[in-house]
């Protein structure tokens, strides 16, 4: 699978990779070389969210964070659990070494709800895995006994406010 650092350093020099025309893609693809934006999508697609996955995401001056509370399934529709922090990162590797004390990171929102077609407009890539905290999973349990429950249908930098 393509890591994380790789991947936004493919995405922030996308020029020198379109010039060249190709890009390697490692993991399911045992380096089977494909064209740019075919191999975009598919280390996109071929991700395996779990809980506790940090999640991260470029914005135009940076990259953000969310973790992966849970994935609620209901039939064939997914209602995807994040919560999202308010710190910004330069670079993947300080995101990176942010991860390692999550205790540290601001909380910008415990909870959000979002559909299928919200999460996956943000592009994200899987960062590392912590274990949840029971603190951490109190907003989605407390959501999970509404009966009146909220899932967004807007990306996740509308709600946040990011560009």
């Amino acid at each position: 699978m393509l890591r994380p650092a790789n991947f936004f350093n493919a995405r922030l020099n996308w020029e020198a990779a379109r010039r060249r025309g190709v890009w390697t893609v490692k993991g399911r693809l045992a380096h089977k070389r494909l064209s740019g934006i075919s191999a975009l999508i598919l280390a996109l697609m071929s991700q395996n969210f779990q809980p506790g996955d940090f999640l991260i995401f470029q914005l135009e001056s940076g990259y953000a964070l969310l973790r992966l509370l849970g994935i609620h399934e209901d039939g064939e529709k997914k209602t995807w659990h994040v919560a999202a922090y308010g710190d910004l990162f330069p670079d993947v590797e300080f995101a990176e070494s942010a991860i390692t004390n999550p205790s540290a990171l601001t909380v910008a929102s415990p909870h959000i709800a979002l559909t299928t077609r919200a999460f996956e407009s943000t592009q994200t890539a899987r960062l590392g895995n912590v274990p949840l905290a029971e603190s951490e999973l109190t907003p989605f349990t407390e959501w999970q006994r509404n009966p009146d429950r909220q899932v967004s249908d807007r990306s996740i930098r509308l709600i946040l406010g990011l560009r």
